[in-house]
C-alpha cells in the first residue's frame, strides 16, 4: 500500500515524455542516453585526431562525463518545454 509521501512520487513518476521510433515507444531518457554516447564516441574520435587526448587523466571519467553532458543537454534541446 502506498503511504502519503510515495503517493505524489508515483504521481509524478508517469510524466516521462515517450518517442515513438520505428513504430515502438521508447522513453525519452533511453533515447538521450543513446544520443550522449554516439556523441561521446565522436568526441574521443575528435580529440584523438586533434592529439589532445594524451593530456586527458583519466580518461574513463572523462568519456563518462562528456556522455552525461551530452544526454543532459539532448533532454534539454528536446523534452523540457519553452
Amino acid at each position: 500500500m502506498l503511504r502519503g509521501t510515495a503517493l505524489p512520487l508515483v504521481a509524478v513518476a508517469s510524466c516521462a515524455p515517450v518517442v515513438q521510433v520505428a513504430g515502438a515507444a521508447f522513453p525519452g531518457w533511453m533515447l538521450c542516453a543513446l544520443v550522449g554516447a554516439l556523441l561521446a564516441l565522436a568526441a574521443r574520435q575528435a580529440l584523438a585526431t586533434l592529439g589532445l587526448e594524451p593530456h586527458l587523466r583519466p580518461l574513463a571519467l572523462v568519456y563518462l562525463c562528456l556522455g552525461l553532458a551530452f544526454s543532459f543537454a539532448t533532454w534539454l534541446l528536446f523534452f523540457v518545454p519553452r
